[in-house]
């Protein structure tokens, strides 16, 4: 995965810089005012200190970044309405099915065997259709990774180690209708609790567990509030780059290459920041939880056990059986 995704990176840097180079010297400057709910070391926020480095260097100044972490501008809900009002320039976070109900085809639970296939999809034409399909829904996406790793689940009542350990657990979600569908089906009991606030109503006892990717985990301190970790792979979440098409539309032409080159990279240094460190957080989590893996056998039975969800979305619309067959091969390279 490292090779292929560096080799991205070194050719989108280089298209960066060529294309600075013929700037002229007094022109126009843009602001690009930017929020995400993660702390500053976060790999999302570290991505984005990256791409205001970047952006700001290439664009010889005439594009200035300012970056928001830590959720001090709002919920995501908040900032994501920012956005599309124009009130913001950009944001990453979740509640992706608002710029587009295809990005869930991503979210289908036990859809990937690993991260490198979730890559590969998104980064291509396949994933680009995506991308620009969001502009129907007031939302321009240059580029879209993964939110870290696979989602995991954590929780104070047992382990998970099969499909009926999660009947009745109050399970944090986000506000994702995948995972709601996804946790219903498994006989749990959802409540929509902004991400902000999951480990109060964790120490509360409001909810008895959370899914997240383990830096997520991690860098919110869900671990303090919780017993057990159950590494199930279940779903990976996209990660796309919200931006408001008004400011990207009156950019000129030469800045509009730039800042979509800009984001690609940064893009492609979060997914290996992010993805790196899976492995660290996960050696964090282990030394404080009571930890479980599940088997592939056992994965296979959580597998049988959602495939009514995947069926519920072919029947109401928002994919077919075929876009999710062509995504599967996509991923794979066939």
């Amino acid at each position: 995965m490292k090779k292929w995704m560096a080799g991205g990176f070194v050719a989108l840097l280089g298209m960066l810089f060529v294309l600075s180079a013929g700037q002229a010297i007094a022109a126009q400057e843009y602001v690009f005012k930017y929020s995400n709910s993660q702390s500053d070391t976060h790999p999302r926020s570290v991505s984005m200190y990256y791409f205001k480095d970047l952006l700001e260097e290439a664009s010889g100044g005439r594009i200035k970044v300012e970056l928001y972490t830590a959720g001090v501008l709002g919920k995501e809900a908040e900032v994501l309405d920012m956005v599309k009002t124009g009130n913001l320039q950009g944001c990453r976070g979740g509640l992706f099915e608002r710029a587009n109900k295809m990005y869930l085809l991503y979210t289908l639970p036990f859809m990937f065997d690993n991260t490198d296939q979730v890559l590969k999809l998104m980064r291509g034409e396949f994933g680009e259709k995506i991308n620009k399909a969001a502009g129907e829904n007031g939302f321009y996406i240059p580029a879209c990774g993964v939110a870290g790793g696979f989602r995991n689940i954590t929780n104070n009542v047992r382990p998970i180690e099969k499909p009926e350990d999660i009947k009745g657990l109050k399970m944090r979600t986000p506000p994702i209708d995948m995972t709601i569908k996804t946790f219903k089906t498994l006989g749990a009991n959802p409540q929509m609790v902004a991400y902000t606030e999951t480990y109060m109503a964790l120490k509360s006892g409001v909810v008895d567990g959370q899914e997240n990717p383990f830096s997520n985990t991690v860098d919110m301190k869900f671990y303090e509030a919780q017993k057990y970790l159950s590494v199930v792979n279940w779903q990976i979440h996209p990660d796309p780059f919200y931006v408001n098409p008004d400011w990207y539309q009156a950019l000129p032409d030469d800045l509009k290459q730039i800042f979509n080159a800009a984001a690609k990279a940064a893009m492609i240094y979060s997914d290996t920041v992010w993805l790196n460190s899976e492995n660290n957080y996960f050696n964090l989590l282990q030394s404080k939880l009571e930890t479980n893996t599940l088997t592939p056998e056992v994965t296979a039975t959580f597998a049988a056990a959602v495939q009514p969800v995947w069926q519920q979305y072919v029947d109401d619309g928002y994919f077919s059986w075929d876009d999710i067959e062509a995504a599967k091969k996509a991923a794979k390279g066939q």
